[in-house]
């Protein structure tokens, strides 16, 4: 008995090894087919700690850090704390939060809210469920499913009654395409497209006469649609030639779908089962690299194909071995989202810095040789600088002022605060983009510095409060221990020997109105690039 449990141990053991090693493996070959693209230019070193730090509390917790989380990993000498640094952040309950938030602006780009769909998306993060499944969830949602019935929201908010305007079916369809498929099949609704020969205009009538018999369901509290069986084909002609077409539902790029016999006495067969079993499959190539390609941009600040809806021939990925190997990969995991996270992580293309050592760069040196200004961003020889969401943005302004903790809590009746959610409103106002529109590249605009410099709620953060970040500067005798504390808060790093300098400086020519000097100066550091700007 004793050798049997030994000898499964050992093989245990051994398998755990092998899979360790493949999981060290990938990460490197990603980055060994990133460097194929070099073309002999240097890239970027590995970004130092504190702007690793960042990256990725921002990346998988969806705020900085505190300054104390930030002084205990810097100080850390073990040569493994990045490795530990991602699976502590994956762990953790702000894990599903951040995915929660992300995925909501990637599969609803800001046309509104419903808590049932925010709870749906939280819990499948939560127990990380696998993509393929969530997606089949999302194009089937079962309203008798109380753990899933929050996700009709998708189709329920595009097809809502909008005053006398028809129901936007249309759009529904393209963002399946789009959202799903990585192809924005939006002009090849009236005839193929013009510019892009793999979309025909029989791709988007296929889906489309899926979606032309979905409805919104009137439910005050839960989102739901209804579905009409399609009883025929649906028949199309293009602008450009009146020849009578018609179609069965149809994946695009894949075969028409049979429609189904609807029996007398059985229940109505669903196209929307129909398509939620076969679009989200390892055999839809196009599914897998969609997801992959997205989960790369999310990381890297680029997808590898980008635009991120415009996946076809003519538009081919900047490293197409990259693309495959992670495709494939993602698969072969069961589309584990976490796990995908992780080895992106882990690569050495995602822990590059975001700039090139400017102080090291001599006649001799190889940065010297490297024109920044024309280092384009599918080349991945720097970290590509990411814009912040609005939500990324106000966590993240509320814990570097101290007040993150004070705003979470819950009023006494289980409501959230407030303050909290005037807030967030007002965040995405400013900075969030218009709905209907993805959130892909960094867009700075008056209205958000207007904002900054203007909202009073804003401005109530830098002010003196009980705990908060200017309350504990102000109880600093020491300039060099305030001056630490404040940039660790902040930017997550410590001041240089210039900051210090500069900031004691201006602590000391205005050492009547100390707390106004230090709030200013504060409000100063949120607003500037190195703040707003995930890099």
């Amino acid at each position: 008995m004793f050798q049997k449990v030994v000898c499964g141990l050992m093989a245990t053991f051994m398998i755990m090894s092998v899979l360790n090693a493949d999981e060290r493996l990938l990460p490197a070959q990603l980055d060994e087919r990133v460097a194929v693209g070099f073309a002999g230019q240097p890239p970027a070193p590995l970004a130092d700690d504190a702007e690793f730090l960042r990256r990725i509390w921002l990346d998988l917790a969806g705020c900085i850090p505190t300054s104390n989380d930030a002084r205990h990993f810097l100080d850390d000498t073990d040569p493994g704390k990045r490795s530990r640094m991602i699976e502590q952040l994956l762990a953790a309950p702000t894990y599903a939060q951040r995915m929660q938030e992300l995925f909501h602006v990637v599969l609803m780009e800001r046309r509104g809210d419903h808590e049932k769909w925010k709870q749906y998306l939280y819990n499948a993060f939560e127990r990380n469920k696998p993509w393929d499944q969530m997606v089949r969830e999302v194009l089937n949602p079962d309203p008798q499913d109380e753990n899933r019935r929050g996700a009709a929201f998708f189709y329920a908010k595009r097809i809502e009654a909008n005053g006398q305007n028809p129901i936007d079916h249309p759009g529904l369809t393209r963002d399946v395409g789009r959202l799903f498929l990585g192809a924005d099949l939006q002009c090849a609704q009236c005839h193929d497209h013009l510019f892009i020969d793999d979309y025909k205009q029989r791709d988007f009538q296929g889906l489309y006469s899926v979606y032309l018999n979905l409805a919104a369901k009137s439910s005050p509290d839960i989102p739901a649609v209804t579905e009409k069986p399609m009883k025929k084909k649906l028949e199309f002609i293009s602008v450009f030639d009146p020849t009578q077409n018609e179609t069965g539902p149809r994946i695009p790029f894949g075969l028409e779908i049979p429609i189904p016999e609807q029996g007398k006495d059985a229940a109505p067969v669903s196209l929307l089962a129909v398509l939620a079993s076969e679009l989200p499959t390892a055999q839809n190539a196009l599914f897998s690299r969609n997801i992959a390609n997205r989960l790369w941009f999310v990381m890297m600040g680029r997808g590898l194909v980008h635009p991120l809806d415009l996946h076809h021939s003519d538009n081919p990925p900047s490293h197409p071995e990259v693309l495959d190997l992670l495709a494939s990969e993602f698969v072969a995991h069961q589309y584990d989202i976490k796990w995908m996270l992780r080895q992106l992580a882990l690569s050495q293309t995602y822990q590059r810095s975001s700039r090139y050592p400017v102080a090291s760069a001599n006649a001799a040196s190889a940065a010297a040789s490297v024109n920044v200004e024309q280092v384009r961003p599918q080349s991945y020889l720097l970290a590509n600088e990411k814009r912040m969401m609005a939500e990324q943005l106000l966590h993240s302004t509320l814990r570097a002022t101290g007040n993150l903790e004070r705003l979470q809590q819950a009023t006494v009746d289980g409501k959230p605060n407030a303050e909290l959610t005037e807030l967030t409103k007002r965040f995405v106002a400013a900075f969030a983009n218009e709905p209907r529109e993805p959130e892909d590249q960094i867009n700075p605009s008056v209205k958000g510095a207007l904002f900054s410099l203007n909202d009073d709620l804003v401005l109530q953060l830098v002010s003196r409060q009980s705990g908060n970040l200017i309350d504990r500067l102000l109880a600093m005798t020491s300039d060099e221990l305030l001056a630490d504390e404040l940039y660790l808060s902040v930017f997550t790093r410590r001041p240089n020997n210039e900051e210090r300098n500069e900031l004691a400086a201006w602590l000391t020519k205005h050492n009547d109105r100390r707390e106004k000097a230090i709030a200013n100066w504060v409000w100063s550091m949120l607003t500037s690039m190195e703040f707003v700007v995930n890099h």
